[in-house]
């Protein structure tokens, strides 16, 4: 694999120390499968249009602008003149304005993530910086502009064979809903139904989140799809499999479940039993 291009380059900020970093992508596009609209009776590709609701015409794109609806079919309309002046204007600087506990940040609110990589002059305080926000178990809490518009962004510590930077961009307190807000109603867990939960977690627990043994099984079923579609083969349809009865005892649904998923610490014993049986 190729190694990362930096997409850009910034410089982390607070009190008089300033860090210039260079931005990398943290994800990567595997190719998004897509599929195009055709018209059935030919398979040709159909052409988008957009229709003036009042006089029932296609409105050609030059002659389409954006406005706000303020009230019921009311709107006021904005040029891209006047759009582009509200936009923000890129600093290339991340203000860090706080330092908190990184676990005081909900994952709710995480959305787009960049590593950070030292940038000419900037490895000791980069280094320095990971470090201290590892050891102290906080993370750097600032905004960022970028594209237009402004950002909240969290820089926070990741060790993978070198300790380094993530700068995760948040979301405003306004774009995630409340969990109070859901109906959820107050239950009594009785103890033995608490037993039997944890038994259940610690069977199937891990010793840590490997990524790598999940994979995009839909993804995987279109590509197959796709393929024996373009090679002439037909399609076929695999029913879906019986579901088993329904548990309707919460008590009963935990044992079934303890008694038909084996623990994880024995199987990993397992080879380890063999060998000592054949010495």
């Amino acid at each position: 694999m190729a190694a990362p291009r930096s997409i850009g380059s910034l410089t982390i900020s607070f009190g008089l120390v300033a860090i210039p970093v260079k931005l990398y992508s943290a994800t990567q596009s595997t190719g998004q499968i897509s599929f195009n609209m055709l018209h059935k009776a030919c398979g040709s590709r159909v052409k988008q249009q957009y229709i003036c609701a009042k006089e029932e015409v296609v409105v050609p794109r030059e002659d389409i602008v954006k406005g706000y609806e303020f009230s019921k079919d009311q709107y006021v309309m904005f040029t891209p003149e006047e759009l582009k002046a509200l936009e923000e204007t890129g600093t290339h600087t991340a203000d860090i304005t706080e330092f908190v506990p990184l676990k005081s940040v909900d994952p709710v609110y995480f959305d787009k993530a960049y590593y950070l990589g030292p940038d000419k002059g900037g490895a000791k305080p980069y280094a320095l910086l990971a470090r201290a926000l590892r050891e102290s178990g906080r993370c750097a809490i600032g905004r960022w502009a970028a594209r237009g518009k402004q950002y909240i962004v969290m820089i926070r510590p990741v060790e993978d064979l070198v300790e380094g930077l993530v700068m995760q961009q948040l979301l405003y307190a306004g774009e995630v809903r409340a969990l109070r807000d859901i109906d959820i109603p107050k239950m009594d867990v009785k103890p033995q139904e608490l037993k039997l939960a944890q038994q259940l977690i610690e069977q199937q627990s891990a010793d840590k989140f490997d990524p790598a043994q999940y994979t995009d099984e839909v993804r995987s079923r279109i590509e197959a799809a796709v393929q024996k579609k373009v090679e002439g083969q037909e399609i076929t349809t695999t029913e879906e499999p019986e579901k088993g009865a329904q548990v309707i005892d919460l008590m009963e649904a935990l044992r079934a479940s303890l008694e038909k998923k084996p623990a994880r610490k024995a199987q990993a014993e397992k080879p380890a039993a063999k060998k000592a049986a054949k010495k």
